[in-house]
Formats: C-alpha cells, structure tokens, sequence
C-alpha cells in the first residue's frame, strides 16, 4: 500500500484516544513466593481501581480497592501472608486481611478519627507471623470552629506493629508504636534471625534523594533499643536495606555520586561497593515498598542499573561480575522480588508494553504472566526513540528522547516540517523512558514529534546532574526545554511555528515558565500544573511541604524568587494559548492553582480551555477522563499549529473571563 501525501498532524491512525483511555491498565509492586507471583493492577474502566492479582487471578473483588495515601504518592499495598492477604483498603486507608474463604475482608486497623486520617505503607511481616510492620502516618484535622485550640502538628509518622488477629480494629492500644521521632520513615526490614530491625528515615526540609539515613536498633520483645546510623547522613542519599546476614546489610548509596549498591556491616563497618559505576541502581524515593534490587538463594543479586534507563542484570558477590540478561526489554520499574532462583519484575521496550516478567536466574527463561496492553499496534505505527544529548546553556549537557513521526500510511508534502511536542516530565526529581507509550503513539501517528527532555534535575544521570536544579526550579528546566526545542528548529528537524510544550505537575510548572517568560512555543498543555509557588507551598502536602526550599529557596528569605518565577505574577507575558486540566481533589497540587492561571488568562484575553474533572485526583486515572483529555489536547494542537486533526471534537478556546 503507498502511503498518502497527507500534512503532518492530519495523518490517519488506527489509535483512538478511547483505545489509549480503555488500556491504561497499571501494573506494580509484583511480588513471588514459592510458585505464586503477586501484583497490583490499576484499572481506568473501573474508576482507577486497583486490585491485587495472584497467578492472572483476581484475588480483590470490587468495590475493594488496594491504595495506600501515604505521602499521598502511596506505593505497594498489599502483602500476602499465611493467614491472608492484607491490604491497604483506599475508601477507609484501613488495613484489611482477606482470609481464604471468607466473603469479605476484616479490618485490621481502628477507625480513624477523620476519614483517611490513619494510613498504611511498607507492609512486612513480623519474624513470628503474628504482626505486620509497617509505617503508618497519622493527620490530625484543623479546628473545625473559629477560635478553638489548634492541635498539634498535623502530619506524624512512625513505624508500627499490628496484629494480625485483629483485635487492634477495636483497640488502637493494641498496636505498638516500635520506631518515632523522625518526619518520615521507610523500608522496615527486620534481620534473618529477627534480632534486629533495620529502616530509612529522614527529616523536614529534605526529601529523601536529598539525605537520609540508614538506622539499626535491636529488637528487644517487641521493642526496638539502641538505634544507630549505620549509613547515609545529611547530603547522602541511601535506600532499600536488605540483609545479607544477620552481620551485614545491603543499600543503595549515593555517596560517590551516583547510586550503588554497598555492602556494610551491621554497626556501619568497612562500608564497601559492589560495583562502582557511573551508573543508577536505584531511583527516587516517591512511593515506597518497591525494591530496585532482589537477593537469590545463591547469594546472588538481581540488580537494575543503567544511565537513563535501566536494565536487568545478576550480581555475583564471590566473583564480582555483572551480568546483563539477555532480555528483549530495555527498561524495567524499579520494583523486583525474587524466591529461590526465580526473579519476577516489570519490564518494558519501545514495542513491547510494561509486562510482569518472571525470570529463571538458573537458565535465564522468561515467561510473561500480563502486559498493560492486551493488544499492541503494529511496529510501524510505533515510534523508535532517539537518545540524543544536546547543548543546553552555558554549553551544558542536556539529555532527552526525540520520538519522530511514524505512520506507514501517511507522509507530509516534501519539504514541510514536522510539528514537535516536548513533553517535560513531573516529579522534578524523575526521568523520562524510551518505552512504549500508547498515549505518545497517540500523537507521534498523526504525524506530532514528541521530545522528552530530561532537563537539569531529572535522576538517571547521576547526584551532580540532579542538583542543577537547586534552587534553579523554574530557569534551568525551562532553559533546557527551550534549548532541545530551539536546537531541533535549527538541526531543520522542526517546524519553527510549529513547537508546544506539554508537563504534568511540575512539568506543568515548567511548561507555564516557559511561555510566560519566552515566545519560542505556540501552544502550552499543563496537566494539573503548578502556577504559584508562594500558594502552593502553603497549600500542598506534608511530604513536599518543604521541597521548594531546596528547588527555590527556604522561607523566609527567597519571597522574591518565589513570586519572579511563578507563571501566575507573570500570566499577562502569556505567549501562546493555553490549555489547562486538573482534578479537583488533587491534594498535591490543588484546584486553585489552575483556577488562578485560568483566571489570569481570561483577564488578559489570551486564549484558553480549561477542563476540571471530579473524582480525580494528581494523576487521571478514569477511562473516561483520560479520553476527554487527549481529544483536547489533539484539537487543541490542531487550532495552536496549522493542521485539521482527523475525529475528534473541536476545542472550544475562551479568550475573556469566563463564566
């Protein structure tokens, strides 16, 4: 078949915003033991509830929904034990046990005195069976009436022992508080032998890819005594302890500048790297009870590690060699669990979608149990990722994925360049992946480019790399999403008037800086953006209350950063139109700081849309939402840049204060 002369953004594609909406399915957090491969799976048609699967069955039957709040980022949410499986139940944030035969679960935890107000992370199981350990974060409510006392602080978190028999549901007596005094606690582990618990903590203003640390205390009936900092401090990173023996750990550091793997004894002695390399084996701590490295019964470990990217490789402690697996994925979620010589994690490659891989490190078979997409476009209609490092300001390295136009039906008249989309990432503290993305296929097949830029401050390159961003939020990553745009224009690669840039979160940030501050983009779609730093961080929760001192700076003290760079203080500089979407029970970045630009935009008359959503929260997860969102944001490109999209509802832009 010849393809057809058809403009860029105009191309026919056999990928609806309806197919992208129905298989956004989300696996995580698998889990083996025995023969018996665990995980979890988010669904968009059943409102983003996310259930637990055991061998591709379902084991949670709705409404039942395991999802932690824990720093609101939550993490793994369920554990299986001999006497059930627990999870964490997200309408209550209860821990629950679902007991073979019963036709409910039973809650393992007390009502909390506001809804959600006691919430669940980390689950493990005590060395006797009879507990589950984990930490558990508490929020006392303000004062409902003018005037009354205001309580303590509200946010605390500590690591906890619950009964598995259930009797902590009536009597929050019963549980045992084991660990306290730190803001924020993670990786509870307990030694072979049970003498020992180990654990990461932190404290307010870092966050955890900042400086934490790597505690030990005894464990004297229940009881931890004498905690000791075996590893990690102010300015080192270490994450995911697990015991080697009942004398030494394992944790990632990154100390040396980039996160390895150390060996270390039990009082902090003779701390010794695995495998030195300017390489990450490990990533950023956003949602806990994942670990990036998994222990065989050998000895050996299973192991992610890479710039960028990360693949699968087994470590041998006695002969020191790293071997990679010869798999067909290129990059894998940094959650692994291994039982005997099996390996189970989620993998991924430009064709292949994110899949639970069980491995056998003996022979090194692996066997896929389910993939987020049941059914995948042919390879022509994917995009191949070009990992590229351009010349950012002051001559410095930017690194990002360039993902051409790819459709076999369809090809622009010679000579006209392609639009291109840069799409900039959340977190800051996060990195982009050259895996298959049907939301990405979505606009790469109607002929729009999308370059994922891994501005200063994104992990996969290293400590140094990430700190580019200190106290820079706002102007490097807005200078390196501008220079990778600019450098695409002048290769010939782009159309000149043809550039949007997109983010979410805090790539929503950026994607507002940079057209409230320069004209090189003709269109800006911020997903439940920041607009206003000042706002936000009174507003925003505990986990990120204090992120801004080190993106922007401490207050008091850096006001004036704070209001120079918000988008909000300069919306009338707006360069472009504007489309914005938002849920509207985001408890990470509010309603407001939508509705503000909104505001601004419309006092000013530049041109708008903005689509709020209920029910949704910082992430969309509901099919429906998901396709309302990505028809939008087509038409919306199609209106900014020049092109008639193919099927899809025309995008009404409001220019004025909207009713």
């Amino acid at each position: 078949m010849t393809a057809r002369v058809t403009p860029f953004g105009s191309w026919p594609s056999p990928i609806s915003a309806a197919d992208v909406a129905r298989t956004r399915v989300r696996l995580s957090f698998p889990t083996v033991i025995g023969d018996d491969v665990w995980w979890q799976e988010s669904r968009p048609e059943e409102s983003g509830r996310t259930t637990v699967m055991r061998n591709g069955r379902e084991v949670l039957p709705p409404p039942w929904n395991a999802r932690t709040r824990v720093h609101e980022y939550g993490g793994k949410s369920y554990l299986p034990t001999p006497r059930g499986l627990v999870f964490a139940n997200y309408e209550d944030q209860r821990l629950h046990v679902l007991t073979p035969g019963d036709a409910r679960p039973r809650p393992l935890t007390p009502e909390p005195a506001i809804p959600g107000g006691l919430r669940y992370a980390d689950l493990v199981l005590s060395p006797d069976g009879a507990e589950i350990w984990c930490v558990c974060e508490g929020h006392v409510a303000a004062p409902a009436v003018e005037g009354a006392p205001v309580p303590p602080a509200g946010v605390r978190r500590a690591i906890v022992g619950i009964p598995l028999d259930g009797r902590a549901a009536n009597d929050p007596g019963a549980i045992n508080e084991m660990v306290t005094g730190s803001d924020f606690y993670a990786s509870p582990i307990p030694s072979p032998s049970g003498g020992h618990l180990a654990w990461v903590q932190w404290n307010h203003p870092r966050m955890p890819w900042d400086g934490t640390e790597l505690r030990v205390g005894v464990l004297d009936q229940g009881r931890v005594v004498s905690p000791r900092t075996v590893k990690g401090g102010m300015s080192e990173s270490v994450l995911a302890p697990l015991w080697r023996d009942d004398t030494s750990l394992y944790v990632v550091s990154d100390w040396p500048g980039w996160w390895n793997v150390y060996q270390v004894g039990l009082y902090g002695e003779s701390p010794q790297a695995l495998y030195p390399a300017e390489e990450e084996f490990a990533g950023p701590l956003w949602t806990l009870g994942g670990m990036p490295y998994a222990m065989l019964a050998d000895g050996r470990l299973a192991v992610l590690h890479g710039e960028g990217d990360q693949k699968l490789s087994l470590y041998d402690p006695d002969t020191l060699e790293l071997e990679a697996l010869d798999l067909p994925y290129t990059d894998w979620q940094l959650s692994l669990s291994a039982d005997g010589s099996t390996i189970v994690g989620i993998g991924a490659s430009p064709a292949q979608p994110s899949s639970i891989v069980r491995i056998s490190a003996a022979d090194g078979r692996a066997s896929v149990l389910r993939r987020e997409l049941d059914r995948v476009p042919p390879e022509t209609y994917l995009p191949v990722p070009r990992a590229e490092v351009f010349e950012g300001q002051f001559g410095r390295p930017v690194h990002a994925l360039v993902w051409e136009p790819a459709n076999p039906d369809a090809v622009a008249p010679q000579g006209d360049l392609p639009p291109y989309v840069v799409w900039v990432h959340g977190g800051p503290t996060a990195r982009s992946s050259g895996t298959l993305s049907l939301e990405r296929a979505y606009f790469t097949s109607r002929g729009i480019g999308v370059i994922e830029v891994d501005y200063g401050g994104s992990t996969g390159h290293g400590r140094a790399y990430r700190e580019r961003l200190r106290r820079q939020w706002g102007v490097v990553d807005v200078e390196d999403a501008v220079s990778v745009a600019t450098a695409m224009v002048r290769a010939g690669r782009a159309h000149p008037e043809r550039l949007a840039i997109r983010g979410a979160s805090s790539g929503g940030w950026t994607t507002l800086a940079a057209v409230t501050s320069g004209t090189v983009f003709n269109a800006a779609t911020s997903y439940f953006g920041v607009s206003d730093a000042t706002t936000l961080l009174a507003e925003t929760h505990d986990f990120e209350s204090r992120y801004l001192f080190g993106l922007i700076g401490p207050i008091p003290g850096y006001e004036r950063a704070y209001e120079e760079r918000s988008p909000l203080h300069r919306a009338a500089q707006t360069s472009c139109p504007v489309l914005l979407l938002q849920g509207l029970d985001d408890p990470v970045v509010p309603p407001a700081q939508s509705d503000a630009f909104a505001r601004a935009l419309g006092d000013n008359k530049i041109p708008y849309a903005y689509l709020a959503f209920r029910g949704e929260s910082h992430g969309f997860r509901r099919a429906e939402t998901l396709q309302t969102c990505l028809e939008a944001e087509l038409s919306f490109y199609g209106q900014t840049l020049g092109f008639q999209p193919l099927g899809v509802p025309v995008l009404k832009l409001t220019e004025g204060r909207a009713a």
